[in-house]
């Protein structure tokens, strides 16, 4: 695969060259700057670029050897600071990926890898760093060979990866597992084996034991429940001492049912005046109203509906979700326009839809959500736990050795 995204120190990627994001002067600035020039020898490095390289404006770069580094060489990009995106930092990022490239093909430099550029310290938007990144890099590869990375390494990031990936493995597990084994074994396991009989839980999945203990709980907390109802029924003519419900909105509190029974009788109607009831045509009937009017929309319509009701912009949907204007564009102004299925699940991603609209959107295209799809089973995922990160989900599946969007 010539270009891949991945998660790791750049400092430590056993390629050729790497890219270090520099600044104009002769200085040592935070984040992967300090992390290259502490790996590759601080002293030896900045000494070179004093004597040897100089002032270089931002957009250009130049290249110095690897010293103490895995890597032969080191380009180093001289960074845009981002000050709103209006005085040319665009064209300057840009740059400095081309320039990195070219001088790398000038080299016969074969393996590469770069960071997100601009993106840490000097303050341009990830998502759109990204798109960036990945436009310069695509173009670079129609016309040349070269083994290309795209490093993301962070505190934030690396704690966002540790935190998911076990998560995310038990989910795919409970959600995809189960119907692979009955698709690859058809009844042997799961239909003519009963529950009660010896040896079943070894073909349970973690997740699905977990979820069986859950449901035998669920069912023993309920038939204790129903006894204790019946120990607490009043006799014929007697006024009943109730347990007083306790309400959160008009849900009854499950965990509180099993109260002390009051010393002082309380009669129904007096429990059932102290319940405050749920309003619902209140707070809710004008939001269903507004959204039966959408029943109808095509995609599109339904995709700008939804982004308005967000009260987002447009150009932060397309950029969160790391697809091109373009085919935005096209969706915006065409209502008839679908989508192939990967731009439909990222613009979900994009919009921070929840499971329910994402589901529904999907399906004004003629996609659905697939259990046996793992790629869609990890798009639920971020998407049920409403982590809106294309970077890391694009990590996550090709960690899970599937195809990658991003790259």
């Amino acid at each position: 695969m010539p270009f891949k995204i991945v998660r790791n120190d750049i400092t430590k990627m056993n390629t050729e060259a790497i890219v270090n994001t520099a600044n104009d002067h002769a200085t040592v600035g935070t984040g992967c700057d300090s992390a290259v020039y502490k790996a590759a020898g601080y002293n030896e490095l900045l000494k070179y670029r004093e004597e040897k390289i100089g002032f270089v404006p931002e957009g250009d770069a130049f290249i110095t050897p690897g010293f103490k580094l895995q890597a032969k060489y080191i380009i180093h990009a001289v960074s845009p600071l981002y000050m709103g995106g209006d005085q040319g930092e665009e064209e300057k990022l840009r740059s400095c990926y081309r320039k990195s490239l070219q001088i790398a093909k000038e080299n016969g430099i074969k393996s590469i890898s770069f960071p997100l550029i601009s993106t840490g310290g000097f303050g341009y938007p990830k998502e759109e760093g990204m798109r960036i990144a990945v436009d310069e890099i695509n173009a670079f590869l129609l016309s040349n060979e070269m083994d290309i990375f795209l490093v993301v390494f962070d505190t934030k990031a690396t704690q966002l990866g540790e935190k998911i990936y076990p998560e995310l493995e038990a989910y795919i597990d409970h959600n995809y597992v189960k119907e692979a084994r009955e698709e690859e074994y058809g009844d042997v396991y799961f239909g003519s084996m009963r529950p009660s009989e010896p040896g079943y839980d070894r073909y349970l999945s973690n997740a699905q034991m977990i979820e069986r203990r859950t449901r035998r709980n669920a069912e023993a907390q309920r038939r204790e429940m129903a006894d204790f109802s019946v120990q607490a029924a009043p006799s014929v003519g007697a006024v009943p001492k109730a347990v007083k419900p306790s309400f959160m909105g008009s849900v009854f509190k499950k965990e509180q049912a099993k109260q002390s029974v009051s010393d002082e009788a309380l009669s129904l109607d007096e429990c059932c005046d102290e319940a405050p009831f749920f309003d619902f045509e209140e707070q809710h009937e004008s939001k269903l109203q507004e959204r039966m009017k959408h029943m109808s929309d095509t995609y599109s319509e339904y995709l700008m509906y939804l982004i308005r009701e967000r009260h987002m912009e447009n150009a932060e949907v397309w950029k969160r979700a790391i697809v091109d204007k373009k085919i935005f564009s096209k969706i915006k102004n065409n209502v008839n326009y679908h989508p192939n299925k990967l731009t439909a699940l990222c613009l979900c991603v994009g919009a921070k839809l929840n499971l329910d609209e994402s589901k529904d959107l999907l399906a004004r295209a003629g996609y659905a959500l697939s259990p046996c799809d793992k790629t869609d089973i990890i798009f639920s995922y971020f998407i049920e736990n409403e982590i809106y990160d294309m970077i890391e989900l694009d990590i996550q599946l090709e960690e899970h050795g599937l195809p990658c969007i991003i790259s």
